[in-house]
């Protein structure tokens, strides 16, 4: 950080102020940089309905930053300065609100759109008094004794405004475009007939560039988790870049042969990594593999289904456990699946093989797999995800019957970020 040196005696200058100011100015925005980046990032402005309702909105105190010239005007008696940038911060103290109005037509909506900047102006004008050497006594009012007044203060403030749509049938209306140089923050729909905002009718949009943390809130690693069960879709929050993905696909069904025990099936696959280059706002389409089927009359088991991250990683689901009713020494345990697309691959463990001489069904693969059963009993299902099924049992004596295996487990997809 730069800083102005004065000496005592020595005549002050109205360039030693200005430079002090415009030294901080750079400081604070290097230390902006390095912390939230050269983009823009909003803080507060949270947009709220008023109380009591109507249908006006308020946007409450907050800031904004920006990448920009240390001075695209020449700021008092210093030149202005476009060749260098810093990062400034526009600060609103007081709230601004918005009155929006219903559309006209029976059935239709409107989408408004709430946008902000960076505004950087001069304001406070004033009449100075200026040093009158033929008579110090009496000073001059405004430069050359002209009476004009100048500006006093050089406002950096966030800039906001609303941006109305085409009103249109309800759920069909598109919200307009945001203004180059601007960023969207909230869209606003308003119903005909319509009296008052609710907190429902206001949405942050998802690219919004909010600061998503404080610092007191910040943690080493990833702090955030979402669990997918069942396919769906990822939306990259505010502020997030990157997520640890873990994908693990289904687990196969056991098998169900007529005469001997059957087989466990194997256990889906895993895929681990960090995923970088995430935009917020994205939507990266999420697969779950299905857990395989297990079969009501003797077959072999069916296979897990392959479980996904977009398309950055999968993992294939396990084999189901072998079955029917060929003549076989021994029914054979379902593959397991495998990882692809990530550093860290794993393959699913395999289904155990059934057990003749015990009359007992193999077990399937993985953690949470299901159990074989021993005798005439049915093997059991998969209880954790991407587990195998266990496979069923058959009785003794000169004709043995098989009997039925467990199903496989769903995979799952984990998020962290």
């Amino acid at each position: 950080m730069d800083r102005t040196i004065v000496y005592p005696g020595a005549i002050p200058l109205d360039t030693d102020i200005l430079n002090l100011n415009r030294n901080v100015m750079v400081a604070i925005g290097a230390l902006n940089e390095a912390v939230l980046g050269g983009g823009m990032v909003a803080d507060g402005l949270a947009c709220t309905p008023t109380v009591p309702a109507s249908l006006t909105v308020t946007v409450a105190p907050g800031s904004i930053t920006q990448l920009g010239p240390v001075d695209a005007n020449s700021y008092g008696s210093l030149p202005q300065d476009t060749a260098q940038q810093t990062v400034r911060m526009g600060i609103n103290l007081d709230p601004v609100t918005f009155t929006l109005a219903a559309p006209a037509s029976s059935g239709q909506s409107v989408n408004y759109l709430i946008e902000a900047t960076f505004s950087e102006a001069d304001a406070d004008p004033v009449v100075l008094p200026y040093v009158n050497a033929a008579d110090p006594s009496v000073p001059y009012s405004g430069p050359g004794n002209s009476g004009g007044a100048q500006n006093t203060q050089r406002l950096q403030r966030v800039q906001l405004q609303v941006k109305p749509g085409a009103a249109a049938a309800a759920g069909t209306q598109v919200t307009p475009p945001v203004d180059a140089g601007w960023v969207g923050l909230y869209v606003v729909t308003v119903n005909y007939g319509q009296s008052a905002i609710t907190a429902a009718d206001i949405v942050t949009l998802p690219q919004a560039p909010f600061l998503p943390f404080k610092l007191p809130q910040l943690r080493p690693g990833f702090s955030q988790m979402q669990v997918f069960e069942s396919s769906g879709s990822f939306v990259v929050p505010p502020g997030v870049t990157q997520a640890k993905v873990t994908v693990v696909g289904g687990g196969g069904a056991a098998g169900y042969h007529v005469s001997m025990p059957g087989a466990g099936g194997g256990a889906g696959g895993t895929a681990i990594d960090i995923v970088t280059g995430l935009v917020p706002g994205q939507v990266v389409a999420v697969t779950v593999g299905a857990g395989g089927v297990a079969p009501t009359s003797p077959a072999s088991g069916g296979n897990g289904g392959t479980s996904s991250f977009g398309s950055y990683m999968s993992a294939t689901g396990g084999t189901g456990g072998e079955g029917g009713s060929g003549s076989l020494f021994a029914t054979a345990g379902g593959a397991g699946g495998i990882g692809s697309g990530a550093r860290i691959i794993q393959g699913g463990a395999m289904g155990g093989d059934g057990i003749v001489v015990a009359s007992r069904g193999g077990d399937g693969g993985g953690p949470g797999h299901g159990r074989g059963a021993s005798g005439p009993l049915a093997g059991l299902s998969a209880t954790g995800f991407g587990g195998g099924g266990g496979g069923g049992g058959a009785s003794t004596g000169a004709a043995p019957v098989g009997s039925p295996g467990g199903a496989g487990a769903p995979g799952i997809v984990i998020v962290e970020y």
